[in-house]
């Protein structure tokens, strides 16, 4: 199969940044730039039994797999669909039981080492970028990343060794820093991880802090559109990160994970960082520089404890609000770590603070596990204006806190400010979504059942 590129977009060598893509014609706000299906994919553990493993739709009375009893499909055309992928597992996770644990990149590896061995010709998810041009930066990771990687490829052989031909291990540690560096997750209208995939045509976007596309999912595949009008020759820009962070937070995630310093508008003019650090004005004497920078150490280790202290596990629905959490520390003591934080930090920064927010979002999501909707409610109503003010126009942290915010207020049976807080979502997301995804129809539904 020859692959024709994509109609208004074309592969370039972008200055100063290597391989890129630039627009070719017009696309104003809204408009879809291109889409692409995944080159492969692999929904996370958690979701098995509420979404499709072939196509992740999320719909009850999915059928399981009747041979390994842990893949579910909406019908038997999606389970033939997925069978060249599911069947390396299957016989696997029926041989380990419960031992069966790789985690979700060993899993997406070892589908794409398959992909590859039957796949010769360029896929449509290849068209401007093969996934074999993958940058890995092997001469860029560390000795951490380099055990992580020898990790996985251990763990590979582990779990497929009798079920895959395996590459050498050269071949393979490549893969996974290619990986590493452009894979995707895939995630829903509140953003909550569903599973991971490769978009090569995707991946060849640069990064920008100030980005004139956003990528979205429908189902299995990204769709990438305009949040920003766009002119033929302009280099058309993605963002890898969250754009919540002050400058110099962005710019460390960025050289860690993706091993390069992004020089946009938005770093060199950092106009972004005084609202981001707003320090409180009432104090008996302005904070020294110093004082500001232990707070913002000790916000960044705090950060750290609490995502090592949860994972993803379990599903508690509230009126179509999906929480997704599971702690290995009990909830009430994750709580009362968040506000033991947020008033350590209040001595200093304002509640607007990206750090307060930070945790503030923390506790909101310990709340909704904990079925304390309306201490959920009161973070994030706390939350969602600010955001809107420190995240671009058409970000879906905003769409996904407003879409969080009117599904509470529609299960605590406050309907009018329900209905508000959706449109509010619906308004974002029929740019970022467009208005035709079932993400933007399942919310009308919602809205129209409460009027």
């Amino acid at each position: 199969m020859k692959c024709e590129g994509i109609e208004g977009c074309e592969r370039f060598l972008s200055p100063g940044k290597g391989r890129g893509v630039r627009a070719t014609k017009h696309f104003e706000v809204g408009d879809l730039v291109f889409a692409c299906p995944a080159y492969c994919y692999v929904l996370t553990v958690n979701e098995r039994g509420a979404h499709c493993e072939f196509c992740f739709t999320r719909r009850e009375g999915l059928s399981k797999c009747g041979k390994c009893k842990q893949a579910y499909y909406c019908n038997v055309e999606c389970q033939k669909g997925d069978w060249s992928m599911h069947k390396l597992e299957c016989s696997a996770m029926c041989s380990y039981g419960e031992n069966w644990c790789p985690s979700e990149t060993v899993r997406l590896v070892a589908r794409i080492i398959v992909k590859q061995k039957v796949q010769t010709e360029p896929t449509q998810s290849e068209r401007l970028l093969s996934l074999k041009e993958f940058e890995s930066h092997m001469d860029k990771i560390d000795n951490e990343k380099n055990e992580m990687n020898q990790t996985d490829t251990a763990a590979l052989h582990h779990f497929y060794s009798k079920y895959l031909d395996i590459p050498s291990n050269d071949v393979l540690t490549e893969l996974f820093a290619q990986v590493n560096c452009n894979g995707f997750t895939i995630e829903d209208e509140e953003l909550s991880h569903l599973g991971s995939a490769v978009f090569p045509d995707v991946a060849l976007m640069n990064h920008s802090c100030s980005p004139n596309v956003i990528v979205t999912y429908k189902g299995t595949g990204a769709e990438v559109r305009a949040v920003q009008k766009i002119s033929p020759g302009e280099e058309i820009f993605n963002s890898y990160i969250d754009l919540l962070y002050p400058t110099e937070d962005r710019m460390e995630r960025l050289k860690d994970s993706y091993f390069f310093t992004c020089d946009c508008t938005e770093c060199t003019t950092k106009s972004k960082d005084k609202a981001k650090m707003e320090i409180r004005q009432k104090l008996s004497a302005p904070p020294e520089p110093e004082e500001v920078q232990k707070m913002v150490v000790y916000a960044r280790n705090v950060i750290e404890e609490f995502r090592r202290a949860k994972h993803y596990k379990n599903i508690l629905p509230i009126h179509f609000l999906f929480v997704v959490l599971d702690f290995t520390a009990p909830p009430s003591e994750l709580l009362e770590i968040c506000e033991l934080s947020l008033e350590k930090m209040g001595s200093l920064f304002v509640e607007t603070n990206v750090y307060m927010l930070h945790m503030m979002y923390q506790a909101m999501g310990v709340c909704l596990y904990m079925q304390d909707w309306d201490g959920a409610l009161k973070y994030g109503e706390k939350i969602v204006h600010p955001y809107s003010v420190h995240y671009p126009q058409y970000s879906l942290n905003v769409a996904s806190m407003y879409l969080k915010l009117g599904r509470l207020y529609m299960g605590l049976e406050k309907k009018t400010q329900g209905v508000k807080a959706l449109q509010k979502a619906i308004d974002i997301m029929n740019i970022a979504f467009g208005k035709e995804h079932h993400y933007v129809a399942e919310i009308k539904k919602e809205m129209d059942e409460c009027e």
